[in-house]
């Protein structure tokens, strides 16, 4: 009795989902592969190998194993931008809960461990996560986004002195963590190109980055900087998000550019990269900010400005999975 000769016996259906075949003492143990069964196929699998490897000459016990399918790991998407102060959590916040009511799943990680800013924008703040084993178990908010937070686990308005190792070690804890069922991974960085957005391309590498940034020069050049850096990860950007575009005057109607308009759209045709849309500067967006009322949950303008950024990520991810 040897393993070849057992595994011979087995259908080449069978003998093509076996992972390890052992023999000792006359106890065979044989585990296979479950992907893509559903429980009664796993039965029915395991009984076929159980009775043919059984009737060998020498074989006193067979114990079988069938592998379920492992979860698949969430397509991590940074947002990024190469300076602060341009509107990326904002962003992150109601891009999650966009692709959200499109029916992914989707998982949002506050990236940025000195200002976490994602329990306001999505109403969790005081919430904390529990831990499960070595792991923490995301937040759920009430817009359909699993999420984590530096700010779920320090106290509101405390500032934190780490240095850069501590803040990546905590990055990585927060990506680490119990992401089950989770389609997308959206990271919501710090703004530069500093430890956390190395460690995290090193460590943690994203399938794709969106990159934010005002239409103002001084914004674009950093916003260039960014997408350097995931272009050396290599990391592919799915495209520039150009926000605070077109002011519109609550009392007269009348609409300006105080930042500008149309220089992230015309940086992302220099570079090749896809535009994937403008978002106005509104009041309206910025106290629904605040109040933890993200603006894609609703409807109205603002609203299908987002559901339409999030239409090209969910088509780029679509793309990817095809």
């Amino acid at each position: 009795m040897d393993e070849k000769s057992l595994i011979d016996r087995l259908p080449d259906s069978v003998a093509a989902r076996v992972r390890s075949l052992k023999t000792r003492d006359g106890v065979v143990t044989v585990i296979l592969d479950g992907s893509g069964l559903d429980a009664s196929t796993r039965a029915d699998l395991e009984g076929a190998v159980r009775d043919l490897v059984g009737q060998a000459e020498g074989v006193s016990e067979v114990r079988v194993a069938v592998m379920a399918d492992k979860p698949a790991a969430p397509v991590i998407i940074a947002v990024g931008s190469g300076k602060g102060g341009v509107g990326k959590s904002t962003l992150t916040a109601n891009l999650a809960v966009a692709l959200a009511r499109m029916g992914r799943k989707v998982g949002l990680v506050d990236a940025d461990i000195y200002g976490p800013s994602q329990p306001t924008l999505l109403d969790t703040e005081g919430v904390r996560p529990e831990a499960r084993g070595e792991k923490l178990v995301p937040v759920q908010s009430r817009f359909g986004v699993s999420m984590l937070s530096m700010g779920h686990l320090v106290e509101p308005g405390k500032a934190l002195a780490w240095r850069g190792p501590m803040a990546s070690g905590a990055l990585g804890q927060l990506i680490d963590a119990h992401w089950d069922g989770i389609e997308v991974l959206l990271l919501d960085l710090p703004p530069g190109t500093g430890d956390v957005q190395i460690t995290m391309l090193q460590k943690h590498r994203p399938a794709g980055a969106v990159i934010v940034s005002t239409p103002q020069d001084l914004a674009l050049i950093d916003a260039q900087r960014a997408a350097e850096l995931f272009a050396k990860g290599p990391v592919p950007v799915i495209g520039l998000v150009e926000n605070m575009a077109g002011y519109t005057c609550p009392h007269c109607g009348e609409v300006s550019d105080p930042f500008g308009r149309g220089g992230v759209e015309s940086a992302a045709q220099a570079a090749g990269l896809p535009f994937l849309g403008r978002i106005p500067l509104t009041l309206s967006l910025r106290e629904a900010s605040d109040a933890g009322k993200p603006p894609a949950a609703g409807d109205g303008e603002v609203a299908s400005v987002f559901a339409a950024i999030a239409g090209k990520v969910s088509d780029w991810l679509d793309k990817r999975a095809a």
